[in-house]
Order: structure tokens, then C-alpha cells, then sequence
């Protein structure tokens, strides 16, 4: 018996030093709303470095922002920086492509006068209510460019 107890305790133990995963990790939401691209570009490298880390990513672009979701996206959307030669858009569609959540926000596509077909494959339009859960929730860090 006391072989069995050392045991669980020693299991116990291994288990508070393991590092945390996937569901433990917060939810990260994104919004992004500037025009700047290295703005743009920067929201998108912390989002993909916290979905590489396990955070469950939603990013809501808006205003300007929006415009990375277009099919047919500004040159500063899709134009490569430095150092690594990554465009704010590639690199939401790779976030995209990793299970990362991207939408515009639900007033966007009235207000530029297109309609979801305007958007890149995988990119949705926020429902205000969703949107709002997931800004509440306890377990959610917000970043906001």
C-alpha cells in the first residue's frame, strides 16, 4: 500500500510540473482596426505565436483592417516586410490555414458596398452577440491594433 501511495504522489508531482496544454491555454481574441501594415503584420505574428502556443485565436478585423480579407486586398496588405519577406495577409491566411478564426465585423461588408464573396475563402462575417461572448469570457486575453 504505501508502494502505491509513493507512487500516486510521484504521479502527482509530475503532473504539477507539466507545462500547460492546448485547453489550458486562454482564448485569444484579435482585433485589428489599423491601416499601418507593419500594424497589421505585428497582430498577426502575436496571433500566430499564441496559436503556435495552444490558445484557441479569433481575429475580428475591422475598418482597415478589413481590407487583409479581401480577395482583392490593398498592396500594403499584401505587399512583403522584414525581415522574414511576410505579408500581413499571408500571414493570416496561414493562421487561417493552422485553425485560427478570422472574421470582418458585421458592419464592414455594408459599409464598403461588397458582399462575402468579396472575401478570402475562409473568412467569415462576426455575429455581434458571438463576438461579445468571447470578449467576456473569463478565460480570454484580448489584443486590440
Amino acid at each position: 500500500m504505501r508502494k502505491t501511495f509513493t507512487a500516486a504522489m510521484i504521479a502527482l508531482a509530475a503532473m504539477a510540473q507539466t507545462p500547460a496544454t492546448a485547453q489550458e491555454a486562454p482564448d485569444l481574441v484579435t482585433i485589428l482596426t489599423s491601416e499601418d501594415p507593419q500594424t497589421q503584420l505585428m497582430s498577426m505574428v502575436l496571433t500566430m505565436q499564441s496559436l503556435k502556443q495552444g490558445s484557441t485565436t479569433y481575429t475580428l478585423l475591422c475598418g482597415p483592417g478589413g481590407d487583409l480579407a479581401l480577395r482583392d486586398a490593398p498592396a500594403a496588405a499584401t505587399g512583403p516586410q522584414k525581415p522574414k519577406g511576410m505579408s500581413p495577409q499571408g500571414l493570416m491566411k496561414m493562421i487561417m490555414d493552422q485553425g485560427g478564426t478570422v472574421e470582418v465585423c458585421a458592419i464592414y461588408l455594408p459599409n464598403k458596398g461588397v458582399g462575402m464573396d468579396a472575401l478570402l475563402d475562409g473568412v467569415g462575417s462576426a455575429k455581434p452577440p458571438a463576438m461579445a461572448a468571447r470578449l467576456l469570457a473569463d478565460d480570454t486575453r484580448i489584443m486590440s491594433f
